[in-house]
């Protein structure tokens, strides 16, 4: 190595456009002598001027091994303490098959888009759209997107390329991080394609869309109408059918957003006027995860105006040259983002679809039955601790009538806060229900509580025990 090259950075040959001759080709390209021509239009006090205390390379993998198994000791799971944690990433079981799907290398490992690495795969998803479709009530499911939000927000940009309008109603109790990301799919005033956004009050005492503003704001310029049954606050919409019908009576389409794992015990949206459903596939097999997609369906009927705006894939059942024979190959190609590029329905973006094999999987284990006996085993131990908790001093449960798994729960008149009493409920062990406060100042203090079929009676009463002594 030349004396000149010595004063350049000396990373692992095998690093691209790190090494020493890669570094001095990129210079050459970008027309520069030194890298700090680059980045001179930054301002000189923007810069740091310190030195750097970055610790010693790690050099042995045994090393670099525990010292990140040190760092994420430092977090606490919900298999470590008793969770009652949901909002939109929720603790169900998932059955030990899953997991063994999901890592089989015929699944985890094909180079995606090649017919020769399909081992399976296209069958598999082809399961997961036939058995979606028949748990919500619909006939045509597209391959999963990569969130609940993700659905939704493509969901009502099909609605509006369908009818040509431009406004789309919302309900004030959507979870902010959910409406945030359909606000994101509506675009800016400034830019084509833009939808607007308008937000549909929830009445204080149910917990319910507030029927009253939404006539109000349905008009001939509305789109769509977007509800979620269960909503984000744990309230089902007993008046859902007439949502749809005010929707449908101004030639608006209807959005509705489920919970596939409450199927089983409540009415498909299909049922009451749904024209589009979407939803999380989380429940259905997938462990809760940060950092990544846990999935997000779109399902219709099987209509061409429908079918020809999904922006997703579709996976269809056709016959060969052989007689008799069945082939699984993708359909509607064309006018996703893969076949079209910047002309296609959308961008279809990061998708999820090695949790389709697990989502296939739970749901093929399952079984109509099954999803009555979890539903029935969910909203039972719910309501046993809804009812507990209510009775505590102070304690006041919001909506105690027509929840499915979550529900909640109003501490005002203990004098505590949220905050604190969550951070009381951690020297039990147990990480209590999602602080409202700052989404929804007009609850006060209070916490969405999420109780499932891995909830024990026994955790349960632990809780109501621990809440009683934080909150006295």
């Amino acid at each position: 190595m030349s004396a000149k090259d010595k004063t350049l950075p000396q990373p692992h040959p095998f690093m691209a456009n790190s090494a020493p001759a890669s570094y001095r080709e990129l210079l050459r390209v970008a027309e520069v002598k030194e890298i700090d021509e680059v980045f001179e239009q930054i301002p000189t006090d923007h810069l740091f001027k310190g030195k750097w205390k970055v610790p010693r390379g790690i050099k042995s993998e045994a090393q670099l091994s525990k010292h990140l198994t040190s760092i994420l000791r430092k977090n606490i799971s919900a298999e470590d303490y008793t969770s009652f944690l949901g909002a939109g990433c929720w603790n169900h079981y998932v059955p030990a098959i899953c997991d063994e799907m999901v890592t089989r290398t015929e699944f985890s490992t094909p180079v995606w888009g090649t017919p020769s690495s399909d081992h399976g795969r296209n069958q598999v998803w082809f399961e997961f759209c036939s058995q979606l479709g028949e748990l919500v009530g619909m006939e045509f499911v597209g391959l999963p997107l990569y969130s609940y939000g993700t659905a939704a927000g493509h969901a009502l940009r099909m609605a509006a390329r369908i009818n040509g309008r431009k406004k789309i109603l919302i309900p004030a109790s959507l979870d902010p991080e959910r409406a945030k990301v359909i606000r994101t799919y509506a675009g800016f005033k400034e830019l084509n394609g833009f939808l607007d956004v308008v937000t549909v009050k929830f009445d204080k005492k149910t917990g319910r869309l507030d029927l009253a503003d939404l006539k109000a704001k349905l008009d001939k310029e509305v789109c769509a109408v977007y509800f979620e049954n269960p909503n984000y606050l744990g309230a089902l919409e007993s008046e859902a059918a007439e949502i749809s019908k005010l929707a449908h009576s101004v030639g608006a389409e209807v959005v509705v957003g489920v919970d596939p794992i409450s199927l089983g015990i409540i009415a498909p949206a299909s049922q009451y006027g749904a024209d589009i459903i979407v939803g999380t596939t989380q429940p259905l097999g997938v462990h809760m995860n940060a950092g990544g997609g846990v999935g997000g369906f779109i399902a219709t009927r099987d209509e061409e105006r429908y079918a020809k705006e999904y922006p997703t894939l579709q996976v269809s059942l056709t016959g060969t040259t052989v007689p008799g024979e069945m082939a699984f190959g993708l359909t509607l190609f064309h006018q996703s983002s893969y076949g079209s590029r910047e002309n296609g329905k959308d961008w279809t973006g990061n998708s999820v679809y090695l949790w389709a094999v697990a989502n296939a999987t739970y749901m093929s284990l399952m079984g109509p039955e099954g999803f009555v006996d979890v539903g029935n085993s969910i909203i039972a131990r719910a309501r046993y601790a809804a009812e507990r908790i209510n009775k505590l001093k102070g304690v006041k449960v919001l909506w105690r009538d027509g929840f499915f798994k979550e529900f909640v729960v109003n501490f005002d008149k203990t004098g505590k806060s949220v905050k604190k009493i969550n951070k009381k409920l951690l020297k039990h062990e147990i990480f209590g229900g999602k602080d409202l406060s700052d989404e929804f100042p007009e609850l006060g203090e209070s916490a969405l509580y999420c109780v499932t079929e891995v909830h024990t009676l026994e955790e349960i009463d632990a809780l109501v025990d621990a809440l009683k002594e934080v909150t006295a």
